[in-house]
């Protein structure tokens, strides 16, 4: 079985109930590249592995919407 490990995208964030806004600061606060994160996304390995649990939750309900969704 393969590690789940989708590219995280801004969409994800909005749809997990997280502002552009509060993106935008989180990825500063852990010296992530936000414009780069607009442009490719993140892969949900390297977004968890900030150790917050913002990332979690955005993992957690990406992977929930996708099995909900087939």
């Amino acid at each position: 079985m393969t590690e789940y490990n989708p590219i995280i995208r801004i969409d994800d964030i909005r749809l997990a109930g997280f502002c552009v806004t509060g993106a935008r600061r989180w990825f500063s606060e852990h010296n992530l590249d936000f414009r780069d994160f607009i442009k490719n996304g993140i892969p949900a390995k390297d977004f968890i592995a900030a150790g917050d649990q913002l990332a979690l939750t955005v993992v957690e309900r990406k992977k929930a919407r996708e099995e909900l969704n087939g």
